[in-house]
């Protein structure tokens, strides 16, 4: 088998293009580089370098080989760094999460976590879309979607409220007042949700002759941003907004909160049943969720009245 010496001089090469570079980066000899990759390809019985007069250049074998010796390194170092990490601690809580979820609303709630658990290391990574959660040594998954996932336990943790919103000054510029006033405004796309728009507008028995045009962000966090920033219209789940909408930097349109076709889920491993930590995360998150999908009158009104005392305040400032 390779050794992580070799796979690190062969990494570092292919990076370069340089035995000599290579070896001034991992404080080597350009001949112990040279060596240390002749030897990884003697095991590997091919050739992973061409040799060239200025340098070197991978061959076929060198470049499907790099992508798996990246992927080597790159989880050698993450277990390191997690072992270091965690020194001092009785148990580390691995969480996986939507990138916007764990910025918006997960982080600024789990300090509260933390102190109920001394001597627990809570660590956050961020996934898009099932996985392995054993392979990755992942304790808990936070996944939007249909509750499936291989071999983990699902259990239903909200659905979103969804609301149009926009900054009071391009609602006020652009007479945006209600959803018939959309047809000339400019529709801030969700890439990981191309639809929002026509199933809103579906959701609301209103038509749009354009609701996949307008520009395209990655993440509720940029969409929501780009909103405050006076740029268009947004849709965007309610508890990914509070901070904005309780300082007036982003208004909801009257229409009641839509829930959308998907849930939030959290799910845990199947082998993980009985793990006390766990256990208690997942009824700490069902504590910590302000709405059930039965509460929808109940945030609708929520908005309005928050809507209506914004306008008030703002009125009493102009006078």
């Amino acid at each position: 088998m390779p050794s992580f010496q070799e796979m690190r001089a062969f990494e570092a090469t292919a990076r370069h293009g340089s035995f000599t570079t290579a070896g001034r980066e991992l404080s080597l000899t350009q001949s112990a580089v040279s060596k240390q990759v002749r030897q990884l390809e003697d095991t590997l019985g091919v050739q992973l370098f061409i040799r060239l007069p200025g340098g070197v250049a991978l061959t076929p074998h060198g470049e499907r080989f790099l992508l798996s010796a990246r992927r080597i390194l790159d989880d050698c170092e993450k277990a390191t760094h997690a072992i270091v990490s965690s020194v001092g601690s009785q148990r580390t809580l691995r969480i996986a999460v939507l990138p916007t979820f764990a910025s918006r609303w997960l982080i600024p709630r789990l300090p509260a976590f933390i102190a109920r658990h001394d001597g627990v290391t809570v660590e956050l990574t961020t996934e898009p879309k099932p996985f392995d959660m054993v392979e990755r040594s992942v304790d808990v998954a936070i996944h939007y979607g249909a509750p499936a996932w291989p071999n983990g336990d699902v259990t239903f943790l909200c659905r979103e409220q969804i609301v149009a919103v926009g900054s009071p000054a391009y609602l006020r510029a652009n007479h945006v007042k209600h959803v018939d006033d959309l047809q000339h405004a400019t529709l801030l796309q969700q890439a990981t949700r191309p639809h929002i728009w026509q199933q809103w507008f579906a959701s609301v028995g209103a038509e749009h002759p354009y609701p996949y045009r307008g520009p395209m962000f990655d993440q509720f966090a940029m969409t929501s941003q780009a909103a405050v920033a006076g740029m268009g219209i947004a849709l965007v789940p309610t508890f990914l907004i509070e901070r904005e909408l309780v300082r007036g930097e982003l208004q909801a349109l009257p229409n009641p909160p839509w829930s959308g076709p998907g849930a939030y889920y959290l799910v845990t491993p199947v082998a993980a049943a009985g793990d006390a930590l766990v256990a208690d995360f997942v009824d700490w998150m069902l504590g910590q969720v302000s709405y059930r999908p039965s509460d929808k009158a109940d945030m609708s009104s929520r908005i309005s009245d928050h809507s209506a005392s914004s306008n008030a305040t703002r009125s009493k400032a102009r006078r």
